[in-house]
């Protein structure tokens, strides 16, 4: 576990988390709604860090994350391109059914949906690309041994869940049920996670 500061922003909301539509890896927009939370997330941390000299900014490659710094860097007043992204921060993928809402996929296979909703941390969604919320802990794990310094990161729902799981040592059931908001920060301070 690092010893550096790190402050996680979830992306700005997307017209697919309002519909609750299964989003993964699929690359949606932030919404209105989203680009306003991405605003505030960038004054908060305009009033925490100034302008995050001496700070890494890491984001997902996909455009809702990528969109999200952008907006907190510039509320920030400095560079918004001058980040970089990482793989390792993407979203858990849900395979074959990114794109479709929970109940379309409960009618077509029922039995699926209760196997994930017994242990969703463990569950590999259908599809050759298809991962568990305990893959997506080794990827994210990866990253975080990595991080050398202060950092802001913005990533998913389904990655802050990992990070309390890792840093909290958080039962993988409570962790995979987790509300993660997308208006507020995420502190990890001298391994203590706090909401800002």
């Amino acid at each position: 576990m690092p010893d550096s500061l790190i402050y996680f922003s979830r992306h700005g909301e997307t017209d697919w988390n309002v519909t609750e539509r299964i989003q993964g890896q699929e690359d949606i927009d932030i919404n209105a709604r989203g680009r306003a939370q991405a605003d505030r997330n960038g004054d908060l941390m305009k009033s925490l860090i100034g302008d995050g000299a001496g700070f890494d900014f890491v984001a997902s490659p996909l455009r809702r994350t990528r969109d999200t710094m952008e907006r907190i860097r510039t509320r920030m007043g400095v560079d918004p391109k001058a980040y970089h992204t990482d793989p390792r921060l993407m979203e858990v993928n849900f395979g074959d059914w990114q794109g479709f809402m929970i109940e379309d996929i409960a009618a077509k296979t029922p039995e699926l949906v209760d196997e994930r909703a017994r242990d969703k941390w463990n569950f590999v969604p259908p599809g050759p690309t298809g991962e568990s919320y305990a893959m997506l802990g080794v990827r994210v794990a990866s990253w975080l041994s990595e991080v050398k310094g202060p950092t802001v990161c913005v990533t998913h729902g389904g990655c802050l869940r990992t990070i309390f799981q890792l840093v909290n040592g958080l039962d993988g059931h409570d962790a995979a049920n987790l509300a993660i908001t997308q208006d507020h920060i995420l502190r990890l301070e001298n391994g203590q996670l706090t909401w800002l």
